[in-house]
């Protein structure tokens, strides 16, 4: 083989291992955000769906604020079986990879490159051990100034996926 084509693979091969590294660590990122929803029900109704929701979803109530209509619901989120394997099986994939690249252009260490194969469930034990974790949802009801019959407009605190949900079971619309 030509000799500048096994640095360039070798090079090529630890920029994808750099972007490995950092989708397995962007799989325990915190992703909370803040989004108003408005629902055509009054308040009452909509809180008693609101709090039904997420009993159903294993929330529960973890603090009450009366005085600027705020609920705050806390609930565990297990960890993915799916995710850790996949991840570990793409750690797998790219120590195998580097361990071929490694043993081509170093002859004498490839048992010891293919030995790095066996670091590759630290990824999934990794995102086992960070993505279990309590989320908060923060729950902030007011009615709207409009004509409608009594439109509430909810601002939400929490994770993405969680937003996702809420919204389409609940028929809610993004507000302003």
């Amino acid at each position: 083989m030509d000799t500048a084509i096994l640095p360039s693979t070798l090079l090529l091969t630890l920029l994808l291992s750099v972007g490995l590294f950092f989708f397995i660590r962007a799989s325990t990122k915190d992703r909370t955000q803040t989004v108003q929803l408005v629902s055509q029900q009054d308040e009452a109704t909509l809180m008693s769906q609101l709090k039904e929701y997420f009993r159903l979803r294993s929330y529960r109530v973890a603090a009450v604020d009366r005085e600027q209509n705020q609920v705050t619901f806390e609930g565990f989120v297990r960890p993915s079986w799916f995710l850790a394997i996949f991840l570990t099986v793409l750690a797998s994939t790219g120590f195998v990879c580097l361990s071929l690249v490694l043993s081509l252009l170093f002859p004498g260490l490839s048992k010891l490159s293919l030995a790095m194969v066996l670091l590759s469930p630290l990824s999934g034990i990794f995102y086992w051990k960070k993505a279990g974790r309590l989320e908060k949802v923060s729950l902030k009801v007011e009615a709207t100034q409009s004509e409608q019959p009594s439109p509430s407009k909810i601002t939400v605190v929490a994770h993405r996926d969680e937003l996702i949900e809420l919204q389409r079971n609940l028929q809610l619309k993004a507000g302003e």
